[in-house]
């Protein structure tokens, strides 16, 4: 008898039949529009979470990095994760053609990204990695009636972090609701042949848990100093993860709805300190939020492998406070720095330069660069519990 595999969605004990289909439904001959109405009064998001034998879609939307021969073996790791998920991988046309492609030809990267969408077997899009220039695939889209229209009539599970930064911003912009969580190269593609179990438990939200809380974890990883293909099978360093959930200042219980990124991707977009056409650009086309659009909402950042000294950090924090009012967010949340490098001198800068005591700042949590990671959907509204030392979704991931 051959043995059956794929993963399980446990839904708890005495879950009534009819609930597969709800009666209500029955009537509907559209096999596809029936589907859609699947497990809806237990999981509202059931329909739109991926299954097996759903497609997923790579993209190269800053740099290209998948596509040369030193990234072969992550490539070929990276694929062979997806499958055992049960998933069908599919690279754009234009994401594996290298670094020099994809700087010089943006344009390109712009329109794998609408083809992804366009294309109605594809259920998901997961960035290759971050990257420095993703900003300039706005003017090939934001232009682009056609794209803007797609995005909200197909939404698809978009995920990424680090410079894709830009691109939730965008899509923030549009009206998509999208996610702060792992890509292809750094968590798919992890040469030690798995996910990181951390990480495993949030990327399952995509495929089918219904897991509805962030907590810490119990571990936490170094970045790797060797990614070739001598790594393979060779597991990260690993620590004991003694601090948990920091809170650092302000109430212990508190809500919003999420917002934010990188850190540095964000006063790049503000700024234009990497390139100057960048801050010119997302003026242009209105990419970062106003500061009436922050009132209330949950701040998140975290720091990129670039490891910013603490006066790099503060300057980009002060920048920051510029465009968002601090003392008009409902919190905020920071993730950890990766291999814990600034960690005490970040907490002492974050609570200066918030300067104020009763905006809660949550330090020390599992997204963005440090290892492992979780997932943060944006515009979710969030409850934490310093009690439980956790976060608390309080509406569905997946928006309609």
């Amino acid at each position: 008898m051959e043995k059956a595999r794929g993963n399980c969605i446990k839904y708890g004990d005495n879950v009534d039949t009819d609930v597969i289909i709800p009666a209500r439904y029955l009537a509907i001959q559209d096999r596809s529009l029936l589907a859609t109405h699947a497990m809806e009064d237990i999981d509202k998001d059931f329909h739109k979470k991926l299954k097996k034998g759903d497609t997923i879609a790579v993209v190269s939307l800053s740099r290209g990095v998948l596509g040369e021969d030193f990234c072969k073996h992550q490539l070929k790791l990276g694929t062979e994760s997806l499958k055992k998920m049960g998933l069908n991988v599919i690279f754009m046309p234009n994401s594996l053609k290298g670094i020099k492609y994809t700087e010089e030809h943006p344009e390109k990267r712009a329109q794998d990204l609408k083809e992804a969408f366009k294309n109605p077997d594809i259920n998901g899009i997961l960035c290759a990695v971050g990257g420095i220039d993703g900003f300039k695939i706005f003017p090939y889209l934001m232009e682009d009636e056609e794209f803007k229209k797609i995005v909200l009539e197909n939404p698809k599970i978009f995920t990424g972090f680090s410079d894709t930064s830009v691109h939730h911003m965008m899509f923030y912009r549009l009206g998509l609701q999208t996610f702060y969580g792992p890509s292809f190269l750094t968590d798919i593609a992890e040469t030690d042949n798995k996910m990181l179990p951390y990480t495993e438990k949030y990327w399952n939200i995509y495929t089918g848990s219904t897991l509805n809380e962030i907590t810490s974890s119990d571990i936490w990883y170094e970045e790797r100093t060797d990614f070739s293909e001598k790594s393979i099978g060779v597991p990260r360093i690993s620590h004991k993860e003694t601090k948990g959930f920091e809170l650092l200042q302000g109430n212990e219980n508190f809500s919003g709805k999420l917002l934010g990124g990188c850190l540095e991707a964000l006063y790049n977009i503000i700024s234009g300190h990497r390139f100057k056409e960048q801050k010119e650009i997302c003026e242009k086309y209105n990419i970062f939020p106003s500061s009436e659009e922050w009132k209330d909402k949950i701040l998140f950042i975290e720091t990129s492998e670039g490891k910013s000294s603490p006066e790099e950090y503060e300057k980009m924090l002060n920048t920051l406070k510029e465009k968002v009012n601090f003392d008009s967010l409902g919190g905020i949340i920071v993730g950890k720095p990766q291999n814990e490098v600034y960690y005490e001198e970040y907490k002492k800068i974050l609570c200066k330069v918030v300067n104020n005591p009763d905006i809660p700042i949550v330090y020390n949590v599992n997204f963005g660069h440090a290892y492992p990671r979780c997932i943060l959907p944006y515009g979710v509204n969030v409850e934490y519990r310093h009690s439980e030392k956790k976060f608390i979704f309080n509406e569905p991931l997946f928006s309609e």
